[in-house]
């Protein structure tokens, strides 16, 4: 056939009906995947607590592929790029996923870790020990209005950088917390939220002693329906990073499980409260 000479008008014709279908397939099983989130009952919260943030944008981009949205809970923990996971480095990487839909909550401003209850019921007080920031490995007291400030100085952060307001919750660092801790908190306006037994990943595990392997493994047999899962931006004592390497499989196999990912702010516990 020379140059200049097109296909027969059927094999045109042929070619153009292929890639109908091929396109069809496609946005049939986007529109189905979808629906079935939409109208899915069996919701799990994915969330992630910030960490060395190398991770970030890696996450990002597996979440925007799945389209599930999650709920960050930040402090502004040191990381191997800039100056700290809610410093001016990451802000723009924020305001992306406030755009994307993302929900947000405290994790302390200096992720604190609570690590005993002092004073009295009337005048509570709380040895702690910051894992970033100026007193980082330090052991001092707070006030109960010392701890919120704690709280809330990550949640102001957080509505500046996103534009968006934080849910009134907080995950205390470790989900180390007392009656005592958490009745101050309620105190100045935020509910803690842990995570399911069988919603811990395993990212701060050891990779000699928990693969990623053996890890997405026990995630896709053992959660269940209401699930709160953990994970993080980034654990600096892991050789074997989680995420993403997990994180996309874990999400694909737990859709084929029949589950949708829903914010916490859906929640039945936490949404009357964020809608206050």
């Amino acid at each position: 056939m020379g140059h200049g000479v097109g296909a027969p008008a059927h094999c045109q014709e042929k070619a153009w009906r292929a890639r109908f279908a091929i396109c069809f397939v496609a946005v049939s099983a986007f529109v189905s995947s979808a629906s079935a989130q939409k109208d899915c009952n069996k919701p799990i919260y994915l969330t992630f607590d910030t960490g060395h943030m190398a991770v970030a944008p890696l996450v990002a981009d597996v979440l925007a592929r799945q389209q599930v949205r999650v709920t960050f809970f930040a402090a502004n923990e040191r990381t191997q790029e800039g100056d700290g996971s809610l410093g001016e480095h990451w802000a723009s990487w924020w305001r992306a996923r406030a755009a994307e839909g993302h929900e947000f909550a405290s994790h302390t401003w200096d992720h604190t870790y609570w690590r005993a209850d002092l004073g009295t019921a009337q005048a509570p007080s709380f040895r702690v020990r910051p894992s970033a920031g100026p007193r980082e490995g330090q052991d001092f007291v707070l006030t109960a209005a010392g701890y919120c400030k704690e709280i809330a100085r990550a949640a102001d952060r957080l509505k500046l950088v996103t534009g968006k307001t934080p849910l009134p919750l907080f995950r205390a660092p470790g989900g180390k917390t007392s009656p005592q801790l958490l009745a101050s908190a309620h105190a100045c306006g935020y509910t803690h939220v842990g995570w399911s037994p069988a919603g811990f990943l395993g990212d701060e595990l050891p990779s000699e002693k928990a693969s990623n392997t053996a890890l997405l493994s026990k995630a896709l047999r053992d959660v269940r329906s209401g699930d709160i899962l953990l994970a993080h931006l980034g654990i600096w004592s892991r050789k074997d990073p989680w995420a993403p390497a997990v994180l996309e499989p874990l999400i694909a196999g737990l859709k084929e499980r029949g589950f949708c990912f829903r914010t916490l702010r859906e929640h039945p516990d936490y949404a009357p409260l964020a809608g206050r």
